[in-house]
């Protein structure tokens, strides 16, 4: 009889998953998890309809008490068709900030989180595809929502004082950046939703910077308004898309800058948090 005899065990092979976690596949897993909600497609329908609809409203507004011989409100007598058709960025705003605080604190308040976590457990690469992800739907709503607003907004006021068409001069440049304005202002609700962990938190937050701080800031010396106002992030977004600027607003350029380093901190402080605390 013989015997065999081993001299070593073989190694045991790890089978290794097909599919690895890459920037591409986060970005289509959170495009995919955005679109399934319906919360999604009532909320950008919304914003939508407040760019429009108070944008119209404004426009129909001036060029009735125009037409009237009413006497016009302090704040429309210089006012020019973009200003007048973008009105309704205020309101479109609010929609936008909420719905990216929903994007990212809804998953914490469900529990999703964990199981968004465990699938990518490197955890920055989530954050950054959900704000690329709702930054680009947002833009996307923000530029169509200026270009209609404009487009039937400049029709109801021509032959008036404010008319204003796509060739004149900062128009364009106006519309698009009121969309940018509304894609980095989705950014912050994200970038907040996920700091704070919190649906009503994050909301309360993105309110009372938007609406609440400005009317704050309006109260104190007229000096110090003039130097603190402008470089709040709702004041710095109007003067992105406004088509002129006076000597206590920022430039275009400049105030796209400021609102992008508030959305940028934002993004930080999320990043610091998702990295450094369990979900």
């Amino acid at each position: 009889m013989s015997t065999a005899t081993t001299t070593g065990a073989a190694p045991a092979r790890t089978q290794q998953s097909p599919y690895k976690v890459t920037a591409g596949r986060v970005l289509r897993s959170e495009w995919a998890k955005f679109w399934s909600l319906r919360s999604s497609w009532i909320t950008l329908t919304l914003a939508l309809v407040f760019v429009l609809a108070f944008g119209l409203i404004r426009t129909w507004r001036y060029k009735a008490n125009l037409t009237a011989g009413h006497p016009m409100d302090p704040e429309v007598l210089g006012a020019n068709a973009v200003s007048l058709s973008l009105f309704g960025l205020n309101f479109g705003q609010l929609a936008l900030g909420v719905l990216g605080v929903l994007v990212t604190a809804g998953e914490y308040s469900t529990g999703m989180i964990r199981s968004t976590l465990a699938a990518v457990p490197r955890r920055l690469p989530v954050l950054w595809s959900k704000a690329a992800v709702f930054g680009l739907i947002a833009l996307v709503i923000g530029t169509v929502g200026a270009f209609a607003a404009f487009g039937f907004g400049h029709g109801i006021v021509s032959g008036t004082r404010a008319a204003l068409t796509f060739s004149d001069t900062g128009v364009l440049r106006s519309l698009l950046m009121a969309g940018v304005y509304l894609a980095l202002i989705g950014v912050c609700g994200v970038a907040l939703g996920s700091w704070l962990r919190s649906v009503a938190g994050g909301i309360a937050v993105l309110i009372g910077t938007l609406m609440l701080v400005p009317g704050l800031v309006s109260l104190l010396p007229t000096g110090w308004r003039n130097n603190v106002s402008q470089y709040l992030p709702s004041h710095a977004g109007d003067s992105m898309y406004a088509l002129h600027h006076d000597a206590h607003t920022l430039t275009p350029g400049a105030g796209l800058l400021v609102l992008a380093l508030w959305t940028a901190l934002a993004l930080a402080g999320a990043a610091y948090r998702l990295k450094r605390t369990d979900a």
